[in-house]
């Protein structure tokens, strides 16, 4: 059997800083880290990425490019099922490269790339809540003005967007562990779709959304 050939040095290096950023932070990871890691000389690393910001920039943009994939989905959203699903699928993608969202303000605040394309995301985020929205009113599934359209869509990147953080504060040990994650996705996406249930068009579309969104049981939460 003829053997697979190796994964380029760069992928492997971007594979391993992704790991490492999500599980101690990016202002924790050392290029010295990174290349003990993966047993790489430090030259090497930086043949293929000349600074932290460069794999940083690679990273982010390798999230640009499936979130915005994703929200592109939002126009796909017809019931509260798929509401449900994308909501779910949305916070899989933050989870992925949840460093981004652990070190926000840190990563905006020195990174330029990050600083512009960041909000760029933020904005498509706002514009697909509007559009998912749009569809369910459309559909007769919610009772929503045009003025609280924009407010809850704001509303819903918000908490999208910081749910992590969240997340961290209220566990720092344990919230962004892989063991987490199911967890974390299903609350952040039961919390953001909660917000919905006031503008449901009937008592029986808002209990079947609170039956969507009981998928665990948190007391805390």
């Amino acid at each position: 059997m003829a053997k697979k050939a190796p994964r380029r040095t760069a992928q492997r290096i971007a594979e391993v800083t992704l790991e490492l950023f999500n599980r101690f932070g990016e202002p924790n990871v050392s290029t010295t880290l990174i290349s003990s890691e993966l047993n790489i000389s430090p030259g090497n690393l930086y043949y293929h990425f000349p600074s932290k910001d460069a794999l940083v920039n690679h990273l982010f943009d390798d999230y640009e490019a499936a979130m915005l994939g994703l929200l592109d989905a939002a126009a796909d959203v017809h019931d509260v099922e798929d509401a449900w699903f994308f909501l779910h699928s949305l916070f899989e993608q933050v989870w992925n490269h949840r460093f981004l969202y652990r070190d926000l303000n840190n990563l905006l605040s020195g990174n330029r790339h990050l600083e512009t394309h960041f909000h760029a995301v933020l904005e498509r985020k706002t514009q697909a809540f509007r559009h998912l929205l749009e569809s369910l009113a459309a559909a007769g599934l919610m009772r929503i003005d045009p003025d609280s359209i924009e407010t809850l869509s704001a509303s819903m990147s918000v908490m999208v967007t910081y749910w992590l953080s969240y997340e961290y504060v209220r566990n720092p040990r344990q919230a962004l562990e892989p063991a987490s994650a199911s967890l974390a996705l299903s609350r952040g996406a039961k919390h953001v779709l909660a917000l919905l249930t006031p503008y449901m068009a009937s008592a029986d579309l808002q209990a079947h959304l609170q039956s969507l969104t009981a998928v665990y049981s948190d007391p805390a939460a």
